[in-house]
């Protein structure tokens, strides 16, 4: 049994100067081929440039800054009911694809003031309902049972802020109709 440790630590020691030789051998490499090309007046050999932040995806930028914008709009309107056009304007442009009429978004929005009246929802949950309603406004990318999980996750929120269950259902029927139409 010590035997056999014994081999592995000189193993394991063996393989590390091994390694340290190859690349110390590398750094030379580099380092004689950087001053012969120096010597002959031309440029040393680079690496080409690395890009490690990828150009931004424009609809991703789009996407994120809409959120940001409901989040901005839901926690106004619970402190203001009346001042909605913001998010009327922020959920119309939520949708890519289909999107559903100005008086299905009136009528959303109508019913989130109500359910929020008053309601405290702290900020994580205003960020994560901003994510859900974006969500249903681009619900041909969900599957319907995906679908059925960003509702029931809406319904929650408005639960625990402090939403009675008519105010959360009439809010509920909304979105699902407006999964049905941009669906």
């Amino acid at each position: 049994m010590k035997t056999a440790a014994a081999l592995i630590c000189v193993s394991l020691m063996t393989i590390s100067v091994f390694a340290d030789v190859y690349s110390i051998a590398k750094q030379q490499a580099r380092g004689a081929a950087n001053s012969e090309s120096a010597k002959q007046g031309g440029t040393a050999p680079t690496a080409p440039p690395q890009n490690n932040n990828p150009a931004p995806n424009p609809v991703l930028e789009a996407t994120l800054q809409n959120i940001a914008s409901l989040r901005s709009d839901l926690a106004n309107l619970e402190t203001n009911k009346t001042d909605t056009q913001s998010l009327k304007n922020d959920l119309a442009a939520a949708a890519n694809d289909a999107k559903p009429s100005n008086e299905t978004i009136a009528k959303l929005v109508e019913d989130l003031a109500a359910a929020m009246n008053g309601n405290k929802i702290s900020d994580a949950q205003k960020q994560k309902l901003a994510q859900f309603l974006h969500a249903i406004f681009n619900s041909s990318h969900l599957s319907p049972t995906q679908q059925e999980t960003v509702i029931d996750n809406v319904q929650k929120i408005l639960h625990d802020g402090g939403a009675s269950d008519y105010d959360a259902d009439k809010v509920v029927a909304d979105l699902k109709k407006i999964a049905t139409t941009t669906g």
